[in-house]
C-alpha cells in the first residue's frame, strides 16, 4: 500500500505541471477538487454511510484547508511561478523532517540520530533550493509557495492522526474536498476569473489529478493514516523526491543539475535518519 501510494503520489508533480501551463493554478484546483467531492459524495451515498456531527465534521473541513488548499495551492502557485516539478516534489517530499520537528516543538522525545537527520535532510532541500534559484529555474516567490505547501502537508498529517481519522473514508474526504475547494474559490474567481483553455492536455491531466491522485492517492493517503503513527506515514516521502524527478524528467524533459542529484541523495538520507525510531531510555 506504501510502494503504490508513493507512485501514484508522484504523478500528480508533471500532471501538476501541465495543468497550470493552460489555466489559472487556483481555477484548477477548484475543479479538481469539485469534481473529487462529487465523487466521494456519491460513493458515501451509495454505501449508505452515516454522516458525521458537527464535531467530527469540522476536523475532516481543516485538514481539507491544510492538506487541500493549503498544500496544493502553494505547489500549484510555486509551479505556475516556475518551480519545477522535481523541486516542488524535493520540497513537499521533506515532510518526514517537518513533521518530526513539529513534533519535537510538541514535546516528543528525539534522539541523536534524528537530530542528525533533521540537520542532513534539511541541507539537502537547500542545497537543491539554493542551486534552482542560483540557476534561475526558481524564484524566491515560489519557494516561499512552495514552503507554504510543505507547512500545510505537514500540519494536516499531524492534525489528521490525531482528530480526523476516525469518520469513514468517502464521508472524510468528501467533506475535505469542499472544504479545499471553498476556500480556494474566491481566489480562482477574483485572481483568475476562473480561466482555463479547455484543451486536450489540460482535460486529460485534469482527469488523471483527479481519479488517480484526488481519488485513489488520498484514498490510500487516509487509511495510511488512519493505520499507522503520523511519522512511519511521513517516512514514506522520502521516496517522492527521486521518484518525482525521475518523472519529470521522462514527461517533462527536466534536467537535474549534478549539485540538484547530490541534493536529493543528501535530502534522502537525513529524512532516512531523521525518521528513526527513538529507543527507549535504559532503565
Amino acid at each position: 500500500m506504501g510502494l503504490s501510494f508513493v507512485v501514484i503520489w508522484c504523478t500528480g508533480y508533471p500532471a501538476g505541471k501541465i495543468v497550470v501551463g493552460h489555466s489559472g493554478p487556483f481555477t484548477a484546483l477548484c475543479l479538481r477538487f469539485a469534481a473529487a467531492a462529487v465523487i466521494f459524495g456519491v460513493l458515501a451515498v451509495v454505501g449508505r454511510v452515516v454522516w458525521p456531527g458537527w464535531r467530527e465534521g469540522r476536523h475532516s473541513a481543516v485538514v481539507g484547508l491544510l492538506q487541500l488548499a493549503m498544500q496544493f495551492g502553494g505547489v500549484y502557485g510555486a509551479m505556475r511561478l516556475g518551480a519545477s516539478a522535481s523541486l516542488a516534489a524535493l520540497v513537499i517530499g521533506a515532510m518526514p523532517l517537518s513533521v518530526s520537528a513539529f513534533s519535537l516543538l510538541l514535546g516528543e522525545r528525539i534522539g541523536r540520530l534524528q537530530g542528525l537527520g533533521l540537520a542532513v535532510g534539511f541541507s539537502g532541500v537547500w542545497l537543491v533550493i539554493g542551486d534552482s534559484i542560483a540557476d534561475a529555474r526558481a524564484d524566491i516567490w515560489s519557494i516561499v509557495a512552495l514552503l507554504v505547501g510543505l507547512l500545510g502537508i505537514s500540519c494536516g498529517t499531524l492534525y489528521q492522526k490525531r482528530f480526523g481519522s476516525q469518520v469513514d473514508l468517502r464521508v472524510g474526504l468528501f467533506i475535505q474536498n469542499v472544504a479545499g475547494a471553498a476556500v480556494l474559490l474566491p481566489l480562482a474567481l477574483g485572481l483568475e476569473g476562473l480561466s482555463f483553455d479547455g484543451s486536450t492536455r489540460f482535460w486529460l491531466a485534469s482527469s488523471w489529478i483527479v481519479l488517480v491522485n484526488s481519488v485513489g492517492g488520498f484514498a490510500l493517503l487516509f487509511l495510511l493514516i488512519r493505520n499507522g503513527a503520523a511519522t512511519q506515514v511521513a517516512a514514506l516521502f522520502y521516496l517522492v523526491p527521486a521518484v518525482g524527478a525521475i518523472m519529470g524528467h521522462f514527461t517533462l524533459g527536466e534536467v537535474l543539475t549534478r549539485i540538484e542529484i547530490i541534493g536529493f541523495f543528501v535530502a534522502a538520507l537525513g529524512v532516512y535518519l531523521g525518521t528513526r525510531p527513538v529507543k527507549p531510555a535504559a532503565a
